[in-house]
Formats: C-alpha cells, structure tokens, sequence
C-alpha cells in the first residue's frame, strides 16, 4: 500500500509539473513598437511595412514604418519583417473557465438549477487556473464572453480577457446581458413519448413563463426605491434602460420572429444567438437593427434539404445583408478554431478582412467594448497578436507573440508542454 501510494503521488506531481499554467503577465512598464510587419488594422484597412506602437497599454500610434509621427528611440522594439499584425480575436458564447473536463461533473460550472435564472453571474465562476483558455490564447483569442448555460434563462454574461490571477483581474465588462433559450416551436410528429398536445402545451408554459417574468420585472423596473429588493427583478434591469442585452437563442424562423415581437413588446435590446435561419429573414434583422452572433462554420445545416455548404455561406448572406455579424464556437477547447472558421468562410464570399472584422471589430460592437477593442487604432488597448503566417489559415498559422493590454503574454500551454515532452522522449526535432 505505501508503494502504491508513493506511485500515485509521484505521477500527480509529475502530472503538476507537465500542465503548469504560466503566470499571468505583468503590466506593461516600457514603451513597444512593432516593426516591418503587415498591420490587419481589424476595419478593412491594412498597412503593409507598417508599425504600431504602444505605451502604457494603450496604442499611441500606428501607420506607415517609414513615417510613425512619433520618436520611438527609448521604445523596445520588436522586428515583425513577413509577420501579421491582428487584433485579438473575441470569442462569443463559451464556457471558457467554466469546464474544464466534459465527462467530469465536478470540473463544470456552467448551469445553474432552475429554469428561470437572470441572476446568475457566469463571471464569479471564472477559474483563471484552467487550462483550456491557455491553450486558446495561444491562437488569438484574447477576450472571450463567458456564458452561464440551461434553462429558459441562462443567466448574465461577462466579458474577460484570458490573462489573470483570478477572475476580478480577468473581468473586462461584467454582467453585460442576459441569455434567453428561445422555446422550440416545431412540433416532433414522430415523437415516441409525447403527443402533439403535449407538445404545445410545453410550448405555450414556456412562453406564459417568459411573459409573466418580464411583465414582472418591467413592472418593478420603474419602482425607484423598492422596499424589498428581489434579485431576479434587479439582474433585469438593465434590459429595460439599455445597459444590458438580451441574447436570444434560436435557430428557426418562427422561433426568431416570435422572439423580435416578444423584444420590441418589451423595449428590450436583442442580440441573435445562433440564427441558422437568419439568411432567410435578412430584411426584417436589418430593418429592427437585429446583430447576429453565428455559431460554426465547420458543422452541418440544420435542415436534410438545405445546401450542404449553407454554414460555410450564411457569413457572406450576412455580410451582403448589411448585418452587424461575428462568427462563433459555443463550448470551451473548441475556441481555438475560431479563427479557421472564420477562414473557411473566406472560400465562401468573404474577403479576408471581412472574416477578420467578423472575429475582431464586429464581435467588439456587439459586446459594447468596440470603444477599446477590435481594432488597431490610436487610443485603443493595446492587444493584438503577432502571427509568423495567415492566422486564418490553419496550415501557415503560428502565433509568435500575444499583448493584451501591453501585457506581453506567455503563449506557453498544456498542449505544447505536452508536444515538447514527447519530441524529447523519441529524441524528434521540430
């Protein structure tokens, strides 16, 4: 027994010294430029030979190398000659730090129980120790909304940066919006368990339940000074005086028409999650000001007799619309691909900075954080990436270097821990 337990304590410290995160950065304290690189402004624009330079986290300037404006001799310098030069890409609708290992129960944290829950905050359940966002930043992805799952009302939504000690250092705009799982309207004439009346009414208690919560909590939002606080009708609130968002899951088109009436009944600014569906009812998203938050291009239409390709399509069918779009990964490890999805969509129709913008600036206007992120622009944050290759393009993507905020991030991760440990056992080099 002491042999065996000698055993197991040897491989979880090994174990603990193969999958380390690295520490988080630390602020920036000297002024950086970045050279000689190929600048993806994030808006369309691009700068070949370019520079930006950064100061305090902030970027203080960008443009043409030859001609920066500014004197940059005490700046650090950094020499990107045949690199790119991105903004971070902003993943929507994860569970990053909210589950680490599918199978294992105790390891997510992502739902609540209920069915009705607008005050659950996914933020305080951030773990800044996982080990999934490491190796997502690795890839771009520098800012990611975590999303609470389950139920009719998920719960509130947080944006972080996925660099920190805990999740107050990771926050970047809390409880931003609200997340509705739009009732399924279909009816299931096959279903083995439940009739077509039962399956109405199913429908017909979610959506009572939907109405008389929010009739509720419009009501008590025009109370000043109530004298018993109710947290559900306090989460609410913001829906009702702009500052938060309400994101509305649906994929179909009677449910998504069903929840643009529900939202404009009830004055409440809605984000489209998902919209499969979307392409087929571009003028009414455009003519109600309605953006989109599309999941993945690698996957399969929903329907047997749509075009096999219709996710690869439906970005440009948006684009072409004049809708506000960015492109997704629900989930949590599968966020790294982000960034392939959004270049698969460039054989598609897309330009190549249209998919950019869809994974950058777009993202950023529907988070309300465009402001200071999304772009490479004077007065933003200073986070972006430097790629040795297309970061869109899965066979020449290499991220060499990730700021966020100045910070200059170790893109060290499990998965290259990993990578190296084997290379060294069989004795391979790169």
């Amino acid at each position: 027994m002491k042999n065996l337990f000698s055993v197991v304590i040897f491989f979880a410290v090994t174990g603990i010294i193969y999958s380390q995160n690295p520490s988080p950065a630390k602020e920036q304290d000297k002024p950086i430029v970045v050279t000689n690189a190929t600048i993806h402004v994030g808006n369309g624009q691009v700068i070949t030979n370019g520079a930006v330079a950064f100061n305090k986290g902030k970027i203080v300037a960008v443009g043409d190398a030859a001609k920066l404006g500014i004197d940059v001799a005490g700046y650090d310098k950094i020499d990107a000659q045949g690199k790119d030069v991105y903004p971070g890409f902003i993943a929507l609708n994860t569970i990053l730090g909210l589950s680490e290992i599918e199978a294992a129960r105790a390891t997510n944290d992502y739902a609540e129980v209920g069915n009705l829950n607008p005050d659950v905050r996914a933020i305080i359940a951030y773990n800044t120790d996982s080990k999934v966002p490491a190796t997502v930043r690795s890839n771009g992805v520098l800012l990611a909304q975590i999303v609470p799952q389950g139920g009719l009302i998920s719960g509130q939504s947080s944006v972080v940066e996925l660099d920190g000690w805990n999740w107050e250092d990771a926050a970047y705009k809390m409880d931003e919006g609200i997340h509705l799982n739009w009732p399924g309207m279909n009816i299931n004439r096959f279903s083995a368990t439940e009739s077509d009346d039962v399956q109405r009414e199913h429908i017909q208690k979610g959506l009572y339940n939907l109405n008389d919560l929010f009739k509720n909590a419009k009501a008590y939002s025009q109370i000043k000074n109530p004298a018993e606080k109710n947290l559900k009708m306090e989460s609410m609130k913001g829906l009702f005086d702009g500052s938060k968002k309400l994101y509305v899951h649906a994929y179909y088109v009677k449910e998504i028409t069903a929840a643009l009436n529900f939202c404009k009944e009830y004055g409440v600014q809605m984000v489209l999650v998902g919209g499969n569906d979307a392409w087929r009812i571009t003028d009414l998203l455009k003519s109600q000001n309605i953006p989109v938050v599309l999941g993945r291009t690698h996957s399969l239409p929903i329907r047997d007799d749509e075009d096999v390709d219709m996710p690869y399509k439906l970005p440009n069918l948006l684009q072409q619309a004049g809708i506000n779009y960015c492109i997704s990964i629900d989930g949590f490890w599968q966020v790294r691909n982000i960034s392939f999805n959004a270049g698969t969509a460039v054989a598609y129709g897309l330009t190549k900075e249209q998919a950019l913008m869809a994974i950058t600036i777009n993202a950023a206007k529907i988070l309300g954080i465009d402001k200071t992120v999304g772009t490479i622009e004077v007065g933003k944050d200073a986070t972006l990436i430097i790629s040795d290759g297309d970061a869109l393009d899965m066979k020449s993507n290499n991220i060499t270097q990730a700021f966020v905020r100045g910070k200059n991030i170790n893109l060290d991760n499990i998965q290259k821990q990993l990578y190296k440990k084997y290379m060294d056992k069989y004795g391979l080099k790169e």
